[in-house]
């Protein structure tokens, strides 16, 4: 239902009543569409988008040509946004400042005056300090406008015409990539080197049916402004490119300067006197500011998380010099550059989209291949533009000039019909078979012209344009000579950015990583002693060095001792919890011993109904033996106890009723499990009966009547079994044979020998 105001006239005064969610969906595909096509998605055909075009074109008009003088950026800023861009002064002039930056853009397309950023990530100045003009690229890109070879369309209000495209022959998508995020969708391209895309485009006009593969073999990958390495295997590159879609892992590059010795390297390490040596980047991955990473790696540093390295130095001026001094000549300088690869941005992914607006203006990804070949259709319709754009001009050319030599034919008849008719204009066109333009440009020569000379040079234009008209009618009627011209072109555009040029040479190298040192965060960690503590109440701390385990540790009020072990910043500390749940922790994050500690719930997630019932340093390549309160248990690989979260592992089974009560560590020269009932009952069985399991609840150790298992242990059969008796000798007593005990697993046992422990535990 739609109701209007009195005047009808006026469009904008009706109004309309439909349901919101229709409306709101029809105003908001309306946006998306034009996010994606007029903002953040480049032309297949020119690599730009509308507001980096519209810098460009109106550069253009304000003749910014690189052999001309400078002009302020802000009157390039102003010109944009009122006849072209009607968008924010910031925006506009931060796209422009892009445009100049050699560290942005594989190929600048503005040359810049002034400040105009760097690249530790500070801002250019203001817009009213900075000048700008085009670089010699830009003109390449924009070359052919004045010759028919694109649509002029209007600007936002009508009152001036800017370019659909860009027609110039310079790869400009590939060559300097981009980056965009839209609604529903976005792209990413990275740039890469303009002689290898041409060598791509050139054999694919050569061979449309090129196979991909044959394409990688001269198009390698990315080749981005700030140079470093893309480490990805050939196979992972060349797939990314087939299918429009991948990532890259884009590394800084390890330099040299000169070394103390006076010779050089390229391996990253500055040797200095004495043995020692420094590493030196002098290349980080695109578009990582400099100074993060500086910030980075000082941050790693003052937190004690690289303790290989000492210190780091920005000796940057116009080149990159980052300077890294490892703690000791003895560190391994492999381990250190892959400890930083590791943990800072001095490796990063750059991500591969080829996500762009066709020459329809469809947005699309596209594969490498059909990505050239839409480029190549394009240029191909911009040269068949310019040529019939070029025979109209040949056209009316000739029609002047075949008048010219008419009238030189017949001069004197010419003058006579001048002088003497008071229209010669219908007189000389009835008389000579002349057209109205013919008739015209006769009436308008100069007398100078009416020499013998001028006429001679006429029928020479004249047969020279002939020519010429038969040549383009030929190239319009024939695809192979229009693919020759293409193919000149691009060779001719190929010399200005050969591998042997400044701006041509292959700045980023293409190399997979080779194996690289074993990396482990806990390298990084200084081995120092530590006594760690943990109460009866789960609050945990770490003093320094290897004291007392009877010390007199501080607790809080109404909380008292539960584990104490000796350990290095570098081990990793076992908790067992009675509901079967392993949690791992590092001996270097505990909090020190001046206080109480932390409680250990802050630092995993524990059940608030368990309650811990072991600690103890993991040991690698060891076992352990854990046995329940119902007297089943198992042995356990300590290597698969380690658990990477904070929720722990779990690895005992239990049911209700039963909890997880022991966990001891199995010695390697142990042969035998013992095993005590609160009935009183021992028995002692072969380890090799007790299956090594990484979780579940076990096997049946002891078999009950009534009660539970009171206590388990391993032992060494020959050596007998021990332990210490009551009173204040707390002398050991060992019984040596264990003949009357040792029985099948799972066996009820028998009473133990005299003088056992009436607590019923094999250690006190």
């Amino acid at each position: 239902m739609v109701t209007t105001t009195d005047d009808e006239s006026d469009p904008f005064d009706a109004i309309v009543d439909a349901p919101f969610d229709a409306a709101l969906s029809e105003r908001y595909l309306v946006y998306a569409l034009s996010t994606i096509t007029a903002r953040s998605l480049p032309d297949l055909r020119d690599g730009l988008k509308p507001v980096h075009r519209r810098l460009l074109w109106a550069m253009r008009l304000l003749k910014l040509d690189p052999g001309n003088a400078y002009k302020k950026s802000a009157r390039v800023v102003g010109d944009v946004i009122g006849k072209y861009h009607p968008h924010g002064d910031v925006a506009v002039y931060d796209a422009m400042v892009r445009l100049a930056q050699d560290f942005s853009l594989r190929y600048p397309l503005v040359q810049g005056q002034g400040n105009f950023g760097n690249i530790d990530g500070d801002n250019a100045a203001a817009y009213r300090y900075t000048e700008a003009r085009l670089t010699k690229t830009a003109i390449q890109l924009m070359a052919g406008l004045d010759d028919g070879t694109v649509d002029m369309v209007p600007t936002y209000n009508g009152e001036d015409e800017e370019p659909e495209i860009f027609p110039g022959i310079f790869p400009n998508l590939l060559a300097n990539g981009a980056i965009g995020i839209a609604v529903g969708m976005a792209t990413s391209i990275p740039s890469h080197n303009v002689a290898e895309i041409i060598d791509a485009t050139l054999l694919l006009i050569d061979n449309p049916a090129v196979e991909h593969a044959q394409l990688m073999e001269v198009f390698h990958g990315p080749d981005f402004a700030t140079g470093g390495f893309v480490v990805d295997s050939p196979a992972a590159i060349s797939h990314a490119y087939e299918t429009g879609k991948g990532a890259f892992r884009v590394r800084g590059r390890f330099s040299t300067g000169r070394n103390a010795d006076g010779t050089w390297e390229n391996t990253g390490i500055e040797k200095l006197t004495a043995g020692q040596w420094q590493l030196v980047v002098t290349e980080i991955p695109y578009m990582l500011q400099k100074g993060k990473l500086i910030e980075q790696i000082a941050a790693l540093i003052g937190d004690r998380k690289l303790p290989i390295l000492e210190d780091v130095r920005d000796e940057s001026d116009e080149e990159i010099r980052l300077v890294l001094i490892p703690k000791s000549r003895n560190v391994d300088p492999e381990l250190l550059k892959e400890s930083l690869y590791r943990l800072t941005d001095l490796e990063s992914r750059f991500s591969l989209n080829l996500n762009v607006l066709d020459s329809h203006r469809t947005p699309g990804v596209l594969g490498l291949k059909l990505l050239l070949s839409e480029w190549l259709y394009s240029q191909i319709d911009i040269l068949l533009r310019r040529t019939r754009h070029r025979l109209e001009k040949i056209a009316a050319r000739l029609e002047l000039v075949s008048g010219y030599i008419i009238a030189y034919l017949n001069l004197d008849r010419i003058i006579e019909i001048i002088r003497t008719e008071d229209q010669p204009k219908p007189v000389m066109m009835a008389e000579f078979d002349l057209t109205d333009r013919q008739a015209e440009a006769i009436l308008n020569m100069r007398l100078r012209s009416l020499r013998k000379l001028e006429e001679m040079e006429l029928r020479k234009e004249h047969a020279d344009l002939l020519k010429e008209q038969d040549d383009l009618n030929k190239l319009l009627e024939s695809p192979a000579r229009q693919r020759t011209r293409i193919k000149r072109d691009l060779s001719n555009l190929r010399k200005d950015y050969a591998e042997d040029t400044v701006l041509g040479r292959r700045r980023t190298t293409i190399a997979q990583a080779t194996k690289t040192v074993e990396f482990s965060m806990d390298a990084m960690i200084e081995k120092e002693p530590v006594t760690v503590i943990l109460s009866a109440k789960g609050w945990v701390k770490a003093a320094k060095g290897h004291v007392p385990l009877d010390g007199d540790f501080k607790f809080k009020e109404g909380d008292g001792p539960g584990y104490a072990f000796h350990a290095q910043t570098t081990d990793k500390v076992f908790i067992a919890l009675d509901n079967g749940r392993f949690y791992t922790l590092g001996a270097d994050k505990l909090p020190g011993a001046r206080g109480f500690g932390e409680p250990i719930r802050t630092m995993v997630d524990i059940d608030t109904e368990a309650h811990i019932v072991a600690a103890m340093p993991y040991r690698p390549k060891t076992q352990l033996l854990l046995a329940s309160n119902i007297g089943r248990g198992f042995a356990a690989e300590t290597d698969e106890l380690l658990a990477e979260t904070r929720k722990g592992r779990a690895v005992m089974t239990t049911k209700p009723g039963a909890r997880l009560v022991t966990v001891r560590e199995i010695p390697a020269e142990h042969d035998h499990v013992a095993v005590v009932g609160d009935n009183r009952k021992l028995v002692i069985f072969s380890l090799e009966e007790l299956p090594v399991m990484s979780k579940g609840q076990g096997v049946t150790l002891q078999r009950y009547r009534d009660g539970g298992m009171a206590d388990v242990i391993t032992l060494k059969l020959e050596d007998g079994l021990s332990w210490t008796m009551g009173g204040e000798s707390a002398r050991t007593r060992t019984e040596k044979d264990m003949t009357l005990w040792k029985v099948a697993r799972g066996a009820a046992g028998r009473l133990p020998p005299v003088g056992f422990p009436r607590d019923n535990k094999f250690q006190g």
